[in-house]
């Protein structure tokens, strides 16, 4: 019988190659990302208004969930979800199931499919009423026409103005409106949560728009080199010059005050520097033992620029783009704050500037203050833990 070693000095023994639990580049990535506090502060943060954006209908609607009138059952709320509600809420519970797959840029590939298919279907199919009356509930209930009614855990609508209540027009929080009332007798805390969506649809998209152009006139200046780097310099030059909160301006003041406007013109100009960091890592990249392989290969561009140079000069662009969502959410808060913003729909520069009409009312400045700040900081948070994270020379200085 063999008996293991228990003195002080025993050193056990190291378990052979093959049963070493070897993580891809990416997973490290991740891991030593979110092993910071901060990132781990900061993904919380984005976790929630990414929940408040997608359960928004459910969470904050005049529309009750489940009503009994005149004998007959109901369901309001969910008769006027728009197809954004719809989409949204399928990309959510299909991105929980897809997470129980393994491969990982597959069950990105068919989540990004199936929202796209999911999106088309409920633009053409779902249908919500035109005409919205809010108070119909309301006096229905006060009628005593109402037999049974759930609501949503906030009451109110965000483009609700509760005129069948009384004066509600700016109201400091109280029982009823926790977070206030807007100068329009809107409530805060509704358009707050439904501003979630606003600002992170914003900055997704319009960062996104942003990435694709920079990684494709990146890639092929730092690739090919020569006269198509000079060509591309000169066109990266052209769009660094372009003010884009003078050009959003302009753009509004002649095509009005349109979100996806407001989206295509942030990409349009943000890609600079996407551009920029691409074109670096693929004249370090070009020159490569495994790109000079694939060439000689015979493999096609967009296979060696896309599927064996961007996962290895991918990086600086992940980190650059952290920082990019932060600035187009401060950009459309901005435009917003100045007047120029949407009307209809609720954004929180919007109610910054409803703050400073008439008076000062502290709750307007407050609550849409803090989301701005705390989203933006926690951007801020992520991009800097992952650019530590995929940064060799302080991973050298720590072990030092």
């Amino acid at each position: 019988m063999t008996v293991a070693a228990s003195h002080p000095g025993h050193v056990p023994p190291v378990p052979p190659e093959s049963q070493r639990v070897r993580r891809t580049y990416v997973a490290r990535v991740a891991i030593d990302t979110f092993g910071a506090a901060g990132a781990r502060i900061g993904l919380a943060w984005i976790a929630i208004m990414v929940f408040c954006a997608v359960a928004a209908p459910y969470i904050a609607s005049s529309h009750p969930i489940l009503i009994k009138m005149d004998g007959q059952w109901s369901s309001p709320m969910l008769r006027h979800l728009t197809p954004t509600d719809v989409t949204l809420t399928f990309g959510a519970i299909a991105a929980a199931v897809l997470l129980l797959m393994r491969r990982l840029h597959r069950r990105v590939t068919i989540w990004l499919v199936a929202m796209a298919v999911v999106g088309v279907i409920a633009f053409l199919t779902v249908k919500p009423p035109i005409t919205i009356v809010y108070s119909q509930y309301r006096e229905a209930i006060a009628e005593g026409k109402v037999a049974f009614v759930q609501h949503t855990l906030i009451s109110y609508s965000p483009s609700d103005r509760l005129g069948d209540l009384g004066d509600k027009r700016t109201l400091e929080p109280d029982r009823s409106h926790l977070m206030g009332t807007t100068i329009d007798g809107e409530d805060l805390l509704s358009r707050m949560i439904h501003a979630s969506r606003i600002a992170l649809s914003i900055g997704f998209v319009a960062t996104g728009i942003a990435v694709l152009i920079g990684v494709v006139i990146g890639g092929l200046m730092g690739y090919y080199s020569g006269w198509v780097d000079l060509l591309g310099m000169r066109l990266v030059e052209v769009f660094a010059a372009i003010p884009t909160i003078y050009l959003l301006i302009a753009i509004v003041a002649f095509y009005g005050r349109n979100l996806y406007l407001m989206m295509v013109v942030i990409g349009l100009t943000g890609w600079v520097g996407y551009a920029t960091f691409v074109r670096a890592e693929f004249l370090k990249l070009r020159h490569q033992d495994f790109v000079v392989a694939a060439r000689a290969c015979g493999l096609p561009l967009r296979s060696i620029l896309f599927r064996h140079m961007l996962p290895n000069g991918v990086a600086p662009v992940l980190v650059n783009a952290s920082f990019g969502v932060a600035s187009a959410i401060l950009l459309e808060s901005m435009l917003s704050f100045l007047g120029l913003g949407l009307v209809d729909e609720p954004s929180w520069g919007q109610m910054l500037n409803q703050a400073l009409q008439g008076g000062f009312r502290w709750w307007l400045a407050i609550y849409p203050g803090m989301a701005i700040f705390l989203t933006v900081f926690a951007y801020n948070l992520v991009g800097e833990s992952l650019r530590d994270a995929i940064d060799p020379h302080l991973k050298k200085a720590a072990q030092l």
